[in-house]
């Protein structure tokens, strides 16, 4: 025979065992999890300023010239300007546009900067551009601008803002033509 006080259990006894079972069900459905998140949460806050690095753009010492050559065979324009320090004239890059019709039937060739490119007094360069032989010597209306732009090997294809002239041929021979400063 079984003692009958051994299938009954005290009434402390059921209160633990509801305890134990509460808590059990608790870490198995995760109830009390989120009380971790309070731990890693703080206070404090930090803050941050980020800023692109600038490439300084070339600078226009005076202003530009056209040189109109014999009945425009020859024409040519000069730029003066000066390099941003710290870099060197294998860190330049000369960019020519053109418009009208002169421009599209002789675009500008055998030019390199450093052939055609002068040191002056004060760290300044002065540097001359043949303009196309047709624009030179027929006029035509066309216009050549030319940008000086910094873009540094290395750069990861940053480049500065340009340093820019425009120069118009003018008419036949390069009567008229005449150069501007545009920055």
């Amino acid at each position: 025979m079984t003692d009958a006080r051994s299938f009954t259990t005290s009434p402390r006894r059921a209160r633990w065992l509801r305890l134990r079972a509460m808590l059990a069900a608790g870490l198995v459905l995760g109830i009390g999890a989120s009380a971790s998140h309070a731990a890693w949460t703080d206070s404090e806050q930090a803050t941050a300023v980020f800023e692109a690095g600038e490439i300084p753009a070339p600078t226009l010492t005076r202003s530009c010239q056209f040189v109109p050559g014999l009945l425009g065979i020859g024409a040519r324009v000069r730029v003066y300007w000066q390099l941003p320090e710290g870099y060197t004239l294998d860190d330049v890059e000369v960019r020519a546009s053109t418009s009208g019709l002169g421009s599209v039937l002789a675009p500008l060739t055998g030019f390199t900067l450093r052939n055609n490119t002068v040191s002056q007094p004060g760290g300044t360069y002065r540097t001359e551009i043949p303009t196309n032989l047709l624009g030179g010597l027929l006029g035509l209306g066309s216009e050549l601008e030319l940008a000086f732009v910094v873009v540094p090997e290395g750069g990861g294809g940053w480049e500065s803002e340009a340093a820019a002239v425009a120069s118009n041929a003018g008419l036949i021979g390069g009567i008229g033509g005449n150069c501007r400063n545009l920055t």
